[in-house]
This record gives structure tokens, C-alpha cells and sequence, in this order.
């Protein structure tokens, strides 16, 4: 197994069950507790996982939300598979809604080249990358934006998403459950998440299998209100018959 599989494995684990323990998975890794204590501060550099006594415990636990840098690094190939599978819900032509996040960043990277597009988004990073194809017509949303993430958000980028009508809304979240639906830790986060699916005549929700063990403060989505749930062959599959129960349609990549 290499450093970054195993790194992987380890913030599953984490996230799983709460926490992590250094002597346990250089045992069930077969590795000394060096290996494992790089791989514990390799995950804290990547702002995943925060270190303790004797193992680590994510993020999430201790109520962060990592930076867009750091989730950025971790899941890459997941996230890769999940964008190349949304490639199958875009339109021929007509408008789509592209959300801030890793993973719908992937998808912005994939868009072919062959589609006149009118794309909206509250991202100006991806707003840079877009504007340069000649295809794509890009509406970027105004607002403040959050330096954790580069989403814009509050009035001025709720406004306009009152006014418009799109075919597909390609949407992020932070965690995801049949129980609690689609959240997010920030509640100016959430509305510009909820007005994007209110505009979109379809939403398809893009979001590799570890947000499906985290539930955080503001829900801005029921799972009936999903169309399509693209994520990869690491959701486990009982999981995977719950959301697919709730509604959507589940796509394992």
C-alpha cells in the first residue's frame, strides 16, 4: 500500500470511528508507529485530522472546517472518477449551475469543449478558469466572499439565483445522510446551496463516500430534493441502498 492509500484509509478510519490510535494502525497496517506518526502529521498538514495523544482525531470532531487547499488534497482520485461520471448529466446547450467545491472543480477542469454552456458560479476561481473557454458564456455571483472556502455568498449572490432557471445544478456539500439530507457548517453556505437547487430544474449532487459520515450545522437540502448522487466505489453499499431509497438515483464511480 502506498503512503498516500494508506493515508486515505486512515482518515476513513478517523472519521468512522471519532478518532485514531497510533499502536493500533501500525498494527493492522503492518508498520512501525514512525510510519504511522508521519502519515498523523502528513493529514494534519492537510488540516484533515488534528493530532493528540497517542493518535489523531478529524476535524470535524472538534468542529473545523477544513480549508479549500486542504480538501482539496485528499480523495484526488475519487474526486477525479466522481467529475468524469458528471460528464453523462450535462445538457447539449442550455445553462447549469457549477457550485464551489473540490470536487465540482474537477468537473469545471472536464467540461468538453464541444458545448455552448452558459455556466453560473459562486466561485471566482472557477469563474478564472471558465472564462477563458470560448464556449461557455460565465455568470459569476456576486457577494462576499468566504476565505475557507472562495464561495460567495449573502444577498448579492442570493438575488440573482431568484431570477434564474437552469437545466442542472452540479452541487457540493460537506456531509450527507438519509437521516439529516445534505449540510453544510456554514448557514450563508447553506442558502446559496438551497436557492441553487430551487433554480435548477435537475440537482446532481457530486461527493466522495467520506461525506457520507458527517452530518454538520446547516442542512440545506433534503435527499428527495437530489435528482442524482455521483460518488465513488468507496460508499459502502448498505449506505448506498439508503440514499437511493430516500430518492436519488446513486452513481458509484
Amino acid at each position: 500500500m502506498y503512503a498516500e492509500e494508506r493515508q486515505q484509509e486512515i482518515l476513513r478510519r478517523a472519521r468512522e470511528a471519532g478518532r485514531v490510535d497510533v499502536v493500533t494502525l501500525a498494527e493492522e497496517f503492518a508498520v512501525t508507529t514512525e510510519t504511522i506518526r508521519r502519515d498523523l502529521t502528513a493529514l494534519e498538514r492537510a488540516g484533515v485530522l488534528r493530532r493528540v495523544h497517542g493518535g489523531a482525531i478529524p476535524v470535524e470532531r472538534l468542529g473545523f472546517e477544513p480549508a479549500l487547499a486542504a480538501r482539496d488534497e485528499v480523495m484526488t482520485q475519487e474526486k477525479e472518477r466522481i467529475a468524469k461520471a458528471a460528464l453523462g448529466e450535462l445538457p447539449d446547450d442550455g445553462a447549469i449551475i457549477i457550485d464551489a467545491g473540490t470536487t465540482t472543480a474537477r468537473l469545471v477542469q472536464a467540461l468538453p469543449a464541444d458545448r455552448e454552456l452558459t455556466v453560473i458560479v459562486n466561485s471566482p476561481p472557477l469563474a478564472t478558469v471558465l472564462a477563458v473557454r470560448p464556449n461557455l458564456s460565465v455568470i459569476m455571483l456576486g457577494g462576499r466572499v468566504r476565505g475557507r472556502t472562495l464561495a460567495t455568498v449573502d444577498d448579492w449572490a442570493l438575488r440573482p439565483l431568484a431570477g434564474l432557471h437552469v437545466d442542472v445544478a452540479f452541487m457540493a456539500t460537506n456531509g450527507c445522510s438519509a437521516a439529516r439530507g445534505l449540510t453544510t457548517p456554514d448557514p450563508a453556505e447553506a442558502a446559496i446551496k438551497r436557492a441553487m437547487i430551487g433554480a435548477a430544474q435537475r440537482s446532481v449532487l457530486l461527493a466522495d463516500h467520506t461525506k457520507f459520515a458527517n452530518t454538520y450545522l446547516a442542512r440545506f437540502a433534503d435527499l428527495p430534493e437530489i435528482d442524482v448522487v455521483i460518488t465513488d466505489t468507496g460508499l459502502d453499499a448498505a449506505i448506498a441502498a439508503d440514499i437511493a431509497a430516500a430518492g436519488p438515483e446513486v452513481v458509484r464511480a
